[in-house]
């Protein structure tokens, strides 16, 4: 009984992971280039001087489309190999362990994503909508 109410409710909780994962990305782009939050990395993409600004365009525009549910697997596919690849240039150097070099948030990005771009948007999403329209 629990089984099957769970299942059939596995759309929804694949839309809040993803809407969760896409808004949360979203934040580290907004606080690059919006100083939104406020923190260590705001404003630091303004200048377009570093590789962690053009992570944060990246985090911006995959972040919205993540969320909004709109070109998912592309989306997650570009947000996850930059997850990757910020974990590999930007964490690794620093320390083997994921604990301690601040880098299991991209790991944990990039395989979330990753399972996104095999899984689709789930329900809630701007494609399902546009889909009922055309």
């Amino acid at each position: 009984m629990a089984s099957r109410f769970l299942s059939s409710n596995t759309p929804l909780a694949l839309a809040a992971l993803r809407i969760m994962s896409g808004l949360l990305f979203l934040a580290h782009g907004t606080q690059k280039f919006l100083s939104f939050p406020l923190g260590e990395r705001a404003g630091s993409g303004l200048a377009l001087d570093n590789p962690g600004a053009f992570a944060g365009i990246i985090e911006l525009v995959t972040g919205v489309l993540i969320a909004l549910g709109l070109f998912t697997r592309p989306a997650a596919f570009v947000a996850s190999g930059t997850m990757a690849v910020a974990y590999f240039l930007a964490h690794a150097p620093q320390n083997a362990f994921p604990v301690n070099n601040g880098g299991d948030a991209a790991i944990l990005f990039c395989f979330v994503f990753l399972f996104l771009v095999f899984a689709g948007p789930g329900a809630l999403s701007a494609e399902k909508l546009l889909k009922k329209r055309g």
